[in-house]
């Protein structure tokens, strides 16, 4: 299977440092995600409140990155698959 979601991405700065919807609520999180639709910051599905995933089911916006330090990878929600980061994503990651 190839994702064709990671061509349609246009890579926006983080939204926050931290998860949104964590912060605002006062939640922990494990690690994060970054939309690479929106800038979204939200927290994995090893998080509480698994905020990432929740923002896809809202938006549909189908790729997220990892959030976390030196980390770089990608999840395409849609076609549930790995995919490299695109080169644009790399100056708004850690």
């Amino acid at each position: 299977m190839s994702c064709d979601h990671i061509a349609t991405v246009k890579p926006q700065p983080p939204s926050a440092q931290g998860c949104e919807e964590c912060l605002k609520m006062g939640g922990t999180w494990v690690h994060l995600r970054l939309c690479l639709s929106c800038g979204h910051v939200g927290c994995c599905d090893s998080s509480p409140n698994r905020h990432a995933t929740r923002h896809f089911q809202h938006t549909k916006h189908p790729v997220m990155a990892s959030f976390e330090p030196d980390e770089r990878w990608a999840w395409c929600f849609v076609d549930e698959e790995a995919v490299d980061v695109p080169r644009a994503a790399l100056p708004y990651l850690r």
